[in-house]
């Protein structure tokens, strides 16, 4: 492990990212992460600006330490009603199934690339990582985050665009192996039979770009930690194994399913019915019956406007039929603890020198 990598790259005293994870998490679990050493993780691909603003300040409050900001890059569609009136001929069973109906109006999108109006209100905070999924921002709105002193990091899931992010300068790069829970970081593709298991894509990476690269996909335990570096990382981003932790908000729907899998050796799978683009999750009911990767589902993120009314009514009734039950292909990663213990609980197997903390914060953890 080189520690002068990770350090010099996060600003933190343990190699250890907490997956910005969007609809389970707040700054409550970055917090927790951040104070053992690791650097934690605000998803704000859902948030307004002052919402994002909001948990800035209650990160801040809270530590001094590093904190990551994670964005989306996508390109907004237009909204198209007639793929959306495609949608909802698929889905009317369960409309009827539930006794609710549709509203097929446009709605908001779900989840917002980053822009200017979310960087003029996160300027001030100058946050010391910028983390982005699907791409880039474009090149204004990247000179406008590199001025403020973050390091950009960003998630490749091929080699093609591993080599891209290079060429744009990153200061990182987030090998994304198809283990990853929640959704593909894919941007030069869409093709799911490029995605491969992070073992692979780590070694293929590393043998072709000079940038410091974080391991992300299935990684549960010390011993992952330390093939991934072994492997040519500095440092891994882990999300799932988080889910069940205390500081996490995974609803209870989410949490009993992935109890319920961990015990029955369910499975996850790739899925683009919840939002229209590829991303991991446990197979429930809708998956099942309408595919995981369903040609009509609408493009990213309007496939979520009509799943999200089916979601609410069912979860209404206590059912996860039609929730995005977002979860790595290492179930068994996820532990009932808190997220301090869990951070440093991946660092056991993980060589350190005298110059790291985490020896003495394990000690002054178990004291409190």
């Amino acid at each position: 492990m080189n520690n002068k990598d990770f350090k010099a790259l996060l600003g933190t005293e343990l190699p250890i990212i907490q997956a910005p994870m969007a609809g389970v998490q707040d700054s409550k679990l970055a917090i927790a992460v951040a104070k053992v050493g690791g650097l934690g993780s605000i998803p704000c691909g859902m948030l307004s600006p002052a919402q994002v603003v909001d948990e800035i300040k209650r990160f801040r409050a809270a530590t001094c330490a590093p904190l990551n900001l994670n964005f989306f890059c996508h390109e907004l569609p237009p909204f198209d009603t007639q793929a959306q009136a495609r949608w909802h001929e698929l889905l009317a069973p369960y409309f009827d199934g539930l006794g609710i109906a549709a509203d097929l109006g446009q709605g908001g999108a779900s989840r917002m690339p980053f822009n200017h109006e979310i960087a003029d209100a996160i300027e001030a905070f100058k946050p010391e990582v910028m983390s982005f999924h699907f791409g880039l921002p474009q090149e204004d709105l990247l000179k406008r985050v590199r001025s403020w002193g973050s390091k950009v990091i960003s998630s490749a899931t091929s080699v093609a665009e591993a080599e891209f992010l290079a060429m744009q300068g990153v200061d990182g790069i987030i090998v994304q192996g198809i283990e990853a829970g929640g959704h593909r970081g894919m941007f030069l593709s869409d093709d799911v039979n490029t995605q491969v298991e992070l073992e692979t894509l780590l070694t293929q990476i590393a043998s072709r770009v000079d940038v410091a690269l974080i391991a992300a996909g299935g990684i549960g335990d010390g011993h992952g930690v330390k093939a991934a570096m072994e492997n040519g990382a500095c440092a891994v981003q882990i999300g799932s194994a988080y889910l069940l932790c205390d500081e996490a908000n995974t609803s209870s729907l989410h949490k009993a399913a992935i109890e319920h899998a961990a015990k029955t050796q369910g499975h996850t799978a790739l899925t683009n019915i919840f939002s229209g683009r590829p991303a991991r999750g446990l197979v429930n009911r809708a998956m099942t019956e309408l595919g995981a990767m369903n040609p009509h589902a609408p493009a990213f993120p309007y496939a979520a406007n009509l799943m999200a009314q089916l979601r609410k009514a069912s979860e209404a009734i206590g059912m996860s039929d039609f929730s995005p039950l977002w979860c790595g292909a290492n179930i068994t990663a996820c532990r009932k603890i808190s997220a301090g213990e869990m951070t440093l609980t991946l660092m056991e197997s993980v060589p350190h020198d005298h110059d790291n903390k985490y020896e003495y914060m394990s000690r002054s953890y178990a004291d409190n």
